[in-house]
């Protein structure tokens, strides 16, 4: 059974961690798993399957020799086949899995920092050029990511692949509404937009406070559920009082739930910066709803624009405000929409299609002959 080290930033709540949470829990009767964090735990180690190792190397802030020395200590007690690392977090790992001598070395790109979201850091680009030659490939969860990494940061295209996340079509299929917007606090015959997302400049719940403020003569003046937690909660706290949205807006928190929750949504929102690939907005489509979206990232590989949702240009609450009155305006059309994204997740970006490739990866690399797994 081939063994793979996965190592992130931490065990926070954010999609890249479920991402791998994921996969470890699908795949932990084929593959042996191991996840190492550089700097925290976190609440998702919880989620893990009984008996996955989990380790924390304790990265200080910045450039930390002794964490990658530690990290590659570990690896060698490990001896991993893969090294499977996530992000510029977690970037470290590659420099200790090639000191370790482990044999296959994946890098992962999910999303790009809120510090920066278009990944234009020249310091962040140099480095990852510098380390390329280590890394046995990068693997990307948009094209728009694999883009990027091949014309941005130069990394040859033969070592850059994509693999989409992928949702449990079966674990987000419709829930019980009733029992969902009970949970919630909301009546049964609210017209109730949602948005789950961790509360960060990033995520942009600001310009959804106010596109929600102009519909205000939508008939039923829809309700807002913001379900997340973040640095951002304080400013869009004062920002809904300032606004009066006191009455039309429930800051739900974080959730373990929201697999529930989602039952309670008419319509489900996402009015992000960037994004890498959107494990929420997977989940949505999943659970039937119509999306609205801004077109960044990897958005619009996921929406197809007036088939499965709407996209809206960032940065942009008048555009956002006007697809979600679209969808308020016309039931069917929310509805038709929502039918046709279950409809795609279920045909071509389920769990299952996730899991199965990255199986492929890991058998792949870890056959082929060591000498040609750097190149």
């Amino acid at each position: 059974m081939t063994h793979v080290v996965h190592v992130l930033d931490s065990l926070a709540v954010g999609g890249t961690e479920t991402g791998v949470v994921n996969l470890v829990n699908a795949t932990r009767e084929s593959v042996r798993h191991t996840v190492v964090t550089m700097t925290s735990m976190g609440p998702l180690a919880e989620r893990l399957p009984a008996g996955v190792p989990v380790f924390c190397v304790s990265k200080r802030p910045g450039v930390d020799l002794k964490a990658i020395v530690r990290l590659a200590g570990l690896l060698r007690r490990l001896r991993p086949e893969a090294v499977h690392s996530r992000n510029w977090g977690a970037l470290d790992a590659v420099i200790s899995a090639r000191l370790a001598g482990v044999p296959v070395v994946i890098h992962g790109e999910h999303g790009r920092e809120a510090s920066d979201p278009h990944g234009l850091n020249r310091r962040r680009i140099r480095i990852r050029k510098t380390l390329a030659p280590l890394v046995s490939r990068f693997v990307t969860v948009s094209f728009d990511l694999e883009r990027w990494l091949v014309d941005i940061v130069g990394i040859p295209i033969r070592k850059v692949g994509t693999i989409h996340n992928g949702v449990d079509v079966d674990r987000f299929a419709a829930g019980d509404r009733h029992a969902a917007r009970r949970a919630l606090g909301v009546s049964d015959d609210a017209l109730v937009i949602g948005t789950v997302g961790r509360l960060d400049p990033v995520k942009d719940q600001a310009a959804l406070l106010a596109a929600v403020a102009q519909l205000d003569d939508v008939e039923g003046r829809p309700t807002l559920i913001i379900v997340g937690e973040g640095p951002c909660r304080q400013g869009l706290e004062a920002d809904i009082a300032r606004r009066g949205l006191g009455d039309r807006v429930i800051m739900a928190g974080e959730r373990r739930d929201v697999q529930g929750l989602l039952a309670a949504f008419d319509i489900f929102a996402l009015p992000s910066l960037g994004e890498g690939i959107s494990n929420t907005i997977l989940e949505a489509m999943a659970a039937g709803l119509p999306v609205v979206a801004t077109d960044v990232g990897g958005n619009p590989e996921l929406v197809d624009h007036d088939v499965t949702g709407l996209l809206v240009p960032p940065a942009s609450p008048s555009a956002l405000t006007a697809a979600l009155r679209r969808y308020c305006a016309d039931a069917g059309l929310a509805t038709l929409h929502g039918k046709a994204g279950r409809e795609r997740v279920t045909r071509e970006l389920s769990l299952d299609h996730m899991v199965r490739a990255y199986a492929r990866l890991y058998a792949s690399l870890c056959t082929e002959p060591r000498a040609g797994r750097r190149n």
